[in-house]
């Protein structure tokens, strides 16, 4: 994958907002949902939540957006990755809470993901 230029930006702006899921280039190719939040992508793992093994452990890893309408692939990218202090980040945990469908327990979401999860931020390189 590669360095991010103009276009590549703008196209990672846009999927990542209009799909809500991503590929992740981990142990195997590996879907995510995720959200969009103020100029990355935020994901969560573990919990309960979607199983993304070493993906916390990483410095790296490559991204790849599909078309929400047709599934064509947009853009494909290195993201650094960085473990949230989820206290912290109160509006990006709040963001991904938001996006989060069929939670079981939505109302005691974000607490659970604090004591149980990791949330990760990818910030396309």
């Amino acid at each position: 994958m590669s360095d991010t230029t103009g276009d590549t930006t703008a196209a990672i702006q846009e999927g990542a907002k209009k799909s809500g899921v991503l590929w992740l280039t981990l142990d195997r190719p590996r879907l995510a949902w995720h959200t969009w939040h103020e100029g990355a992508i935020y994901l969560v793992t573990g919990g309960g939540e979607q199983d993304l093994p070493g993906l916390a452990g990483l410095g790296t890893v490559g991204v790849t957006l599909r078309s929400k309408d047709n599934g064509a692939r947009l853009v494909g990218f290195d993201a650094d990755v960085l473990v949230v202090d989820q206290a912290a980040e109160p509006e990006a945990v709040a963001a991904l809470a938001k996006d989060r469908l069929n939670a079981p327990d939505s109302e005691h979401l974000t607490e659970r993901w604090a004591r149980d999860a990791t949330v990760v931020r990818l910030t396309p390189r």
